[in-house]
């Protein structure tokens, strides 16, 4: 590192302003430099998504006056493929896809089997315990929206 800057002697008579300048100008070069911008790009890409693609899918959670409604956004998936789960306070949506690719030849005879199984799913923690009778659930188009009553508990009063 003590390669990089500059040993003149002259350097006091330098304004300060040049060799502040100087100073940026090498940092510049130094975060530019191969193996630092690797790494550092890899480290933005890495936080601009984190998981694989299609390993996650968007949900929103909206409180409206005397409910909560959540939304799961799941292009191409079927109903069959969803499942929710509900557990004290916690709602889990789950997408699971599993196929079976088979390759015969002319005979009808299986040369090849392929068993794909994916699955994802998002935990949702709501303020109280949810009562999942009231709770009601709709699929369309891709978006999945589930549809929580809120629970109102009983006014305590405090004594003097």
């Amino acid at each position: 590192m003590s390669s990089m800057v500059p040993s003149d002697k002259n350097d006091s008579k330098k304004p300060k302003s040049e060799s502040f300048g100087e100073l940026m100008r090498i940092m510049n070069d130094f975060f530019n430099e191969r193996p630092i911008k690797g790494f550092l790009q890899s480290i933005d890409d890495f936080f601009k998504s984190p998981f694989p693609p299609g390993a996650n899918f968007h949900v929103d959670t909206i409180e409206a006056d005397n409910e909560y409604i959540i939304s799961a956004e799941l292009p191409g998936v079927k109903r069959e493929q969803i499942h929710l789960n509900i557990s004290g306070n916690y709602l889990t949506i789950s997408v699971e896809n599993r196929e079976l690719e088979t390759a015969e030849d002319e005979q009808n005879q299986i040369y090849r089997r392929k068993y794909l199984q994916q699955k994802s799913s998002r935990t949702i923690s709501l303020p109280h315990t949810i009562n999942e009778k009231n709770v009601k659930a709709s699929y369309r188009d891709g978006v999945l929206k589930v549809r929580i009553p809120q629970e109102k508990g009983n006014m305590i009063e405090i004594e003097d």
